[in-house]
């Protein structure tokens, strides 16, 4: 049972103001393992202020002190990716494999803001001026439960290399998680005040950075409900804020697509994650010819998807985060009986036996139409929907009749037609024949997955404001 009763703030652990107790999970198991002692207002205020005052050095720091702090944290995290692998499996359920990934991701991440830094002029002429990006000043980095080391990672090592100092409140739902990276990042001996982590509840802690005047910049992941209520609360201080929200992803298999490669790879990106991914395909988009073959192939496939012990090698899906996720899901699954999809697979219920745990059986709908409540809303589960369509005009109204637009997949045998019906796709990557990542390329959504874009140069310049200085010779 592990008691997390330290938050960080100005170089140093110290005990919170708050004294709210909120109780850790094993979702595999649920049963508690650890407790945490969740920061408040005040404790936001404090870190706030450290934060303010860190900020007049820092953002005079050179290039390369910010490069040498980056790689030190970087060097930290890693010494401690077994402890974190553990941690991620015992409080989130990952399977091993994506655990693993996630481990990884954290500290590349970091790297990957290195290497943008590395490279970027933070001078340029623009006609007789000279534009020197500034630093924004004190961020707010608000992060999910769903990749907590990798958002904290992310948000914080872009922020620094902009020249910003940061006040990070992640999920008090990823305490334990938290507590290693706090630990690694005070080994790399970043200046007092440049980072400070308070865990806490969205509605103290994070409703006090989204309103507090000191406070120059908002970055936050999560849900789209959250997202427009911290847009709101900047919106008094005219805060900058960048948003990464929810998503409904379409998945265009088109009709020359192959299925024995194009079915795996459909269910792979609707169960990333277990299916707790903001990014997973979970609208499967079939030509009407060929839905008979695609059902087919897709029910043996998610019939084969093992669910289960996340320590298990084999294990594909985990358990979902918590009790309210596992209720959740339910929900939805009773939803789309309801309203008259076909169950090709899975259903209520936890899987064949498995008696404890958050645990759902991954689930395939056949016969889903647009409209429907599993095809409109973001359900952050393991359960997918297979929609029908007549001709590319129809795979295209349907992937667009969204609120979101986060991400997108389209699998073809002709990459020239991928790549045009990937022009017409409103979101903010279209993943054509692969699920592969690119840290250099921005991420962020349209409509309402987000505003604004994370990662390579776009990320950096998010904390960034231009400044157009006149009169001074090239």
């Amino acid at each position: 049972m592990q008691h997390i009763d330290r938050i960080y703030i100005d170089g140093a652990f110290v005990t919170p103001h708050g004294e709210e107790w909120f109780d850790l999970y094993n979702p595999a198991s649920a049963e508690v393992i650890g407790k945490v002692r969740l920061a408040d207002e005040t404790d936001a205020r404090h870190a706030i202020a450290a934060a303010k005052r860190a900020f007049a050095l820092y953002s005079r720091t050179s290039k390369e002190e910010r490069l040498a702090i980056l790689q030190r944290m970087h060097d930290a995290v890693e010494a401690r990716e077994d402890a974190l692998f553990d941690a991620i499996i015992e409080e989130y359920g990952a399977p091993v494999s994506r655990a693993r990934f996630m481990v990884k991701h954290a500290t590349s991440v970091i790297q990957e803001a290195a290497k943008v830094l590395r490279d970027y002029d933070f001078t340029r002429r623009a006609g007789a001026a000279e534009v020197v990006m500034q630093p924004l000043g004190v961020a707010g980095l608000i992060t999910p439960w769903n990749s907590n080391a990798g958002f904290i990672c992310g948000k914080l090592a872009a922020a620094l290399a902009a020249g910003c100092t940061a006040v990070i409140k992640p999920s008090e739902m990823s305490a334990m998680q938290t507590r290693i990276v706090t630990e690694a990042l005070h080994e790399a001996r970043v200046p007092a005040g440049v980072i400070n982590i308070v865990t806490g509840r969205g509605e103290t802690v994070g409703a006090e950075i989204s309103t507090h005047p000191d406070v120059a910049k908002i970055s936050f992941t999560g849900s789209t409900v959250v997202g427009k209520t911290i847009l709101r609360a900047g919106a008094e201080t005219l805060k900058r804020v960048t948003l990464e929200l929810g998503g409904k992803s379409p998945m265009i298999v088109l009709d020359d697509a192959d299925f024995a490669q194009a079915v795996p790879l459909a269910i792979q990106a609707g169960f990333m994650n277990s299916g707790q991914a903001c990014i997973a395909g979970t609208r499967i988009l079939v030509p009407q010819a060929r839905m008979a073959e695609f059902e087919e192939l897709a029910r043996a496939e998610v019939a084969g998807t093992r669910a289960g012990d996340p320590r298990d090698p084999k294990t594909v899906v985990g358990p979902m985060v918590s009790q309210k996720q596992w209720e959740r899901v339910q929900r939805y699954i009773r939803i789309g009986i309801d309203e008259g999809a076909r169950l090709l697979a899975g259903g209520e219920g936890r899987p064949e036996g498995i008696g404890r745990g958050w645990f759902v059986r991954p689930t395939l709908f056949g016969g889903v139409s647009n409209d429907m409540t599993i095809a409109r809303e973001e359900i952050f589960g393991p359960v997918l929907s297979i929609i029908g369509y007549r001709d590319i005009e129809e795979a295209v109204a349907i992937a667009n009749d969204t609120n979101y637009g986060l991400q997108a997949y389209v699998v073809s045998a002709d990459p020239a037609r991928a790549h045009a019906l990937a022009a017409r796709i409103e979101a903010g990557r279209v993943l054509v024949n692969t699920l592969a990542h690119e840290p250099a390329a921005p991420f962020g959504g349209f409509k309402q997955s987000g505003i604004g874009r994370e990662s390579g140069t776009f990320g950096l310049e998010a904390f960034l404001e231009p400044k157009s200085i006149l009169g001074v010779a090239a």
